[in-house]
């Protein structure tokens, strides 16, 4: 993480486009070559990212989602903003579009559910733990892979995921009404048998019993 001074940071965000604030500032900017600078509050005194910021623990995880061969985005750089007290990472967007978008731009879905149970029982085998895993989190890339952003809020494992943290993986993404709606179709079988069809640790009935929770 290096740091970067007042100047250099408005030479760097001159006619960024902002895509999320709140009523703390700038959260997410596009700057004008189209890559990406998101920007870290530390809310508490008391908090690991005092030690560990989140703008270094995005950065980290890009490194072990590409080590893994999980589509993620491209880390430039991480950064400490002293005068705005912020961190940031500076990145180049994961090309394509989140399945969230996609939702009313489907005729049969089935393909994309399918695979996308491929793709979480691939992140389970392969230690990976999205607490943030929903449909807007989830992309779909020009190479018709299935890829992950908004990262900050991962954790990776040496080995498979244990199945109490698959079970809750699931119950996260079916938080959202349109997400639930969308995965559960027909009771969402077509994302269940693709899922079992890559692991033997979580049965049918197990993944059925959390889903629908």
């Amino acid at each position: 993480m290096q740091a970067l001074d007042h100047t250099r940071y408005l030479a760097l965000r001159e006619g960024a486009q902002v895509l999320e604030a709140d009523g703390s500032g700038d959260k997410v900017l596009r700057l004008t070559d189209g890559s990406i600078l998101k920007l870290f509050r530390r809310k508490r005194l008391l908090t690991s990212a005092a030690w560990y910021p989140y703008a270094r623990r995005f950065a980290d995880n890009c490194t072990a989602l590409r080590e893994r061969q999980i589509p993620c985005p491209t880390i430039r750089d991480v950064y400490r903003i002293a005068s705005i007290e912020r961190d940031a990472v500076h990145y180049d967007p994961l090309p394509g579009q989140t399945l969230r978008q996609l939702l009313d731009n489907q005729g049969d879905a089935d393909p994309l559910r399918g695979q996308l149970g491929v793709f979480m029982a691939t992140l389970h085998e392969r230690g990976i733990y999205f607490r943030s895993a929903h449909l807007g989190n989830i992309v779909l890339t020009p190479e018709h892979q299935l890829g992950l952003i908004d990262i900050a809020d991962l954790r990776v494992y040496r080995r498979p995921l244990r199945k109490s943290l698959r079970l809750r993986n699931f119950k996260h993404m079916v938080r959202y009404p349109q997400d639930r709606q969308w995965l559960l179709d027909r009771h969402g079988e077509v994302f269940m048998q693709n899922y079992g069809r890559t692991q033997n640790i979580c049965s049918p009935e197990e993944l059925n019993s959390a889903l629908q929770k």
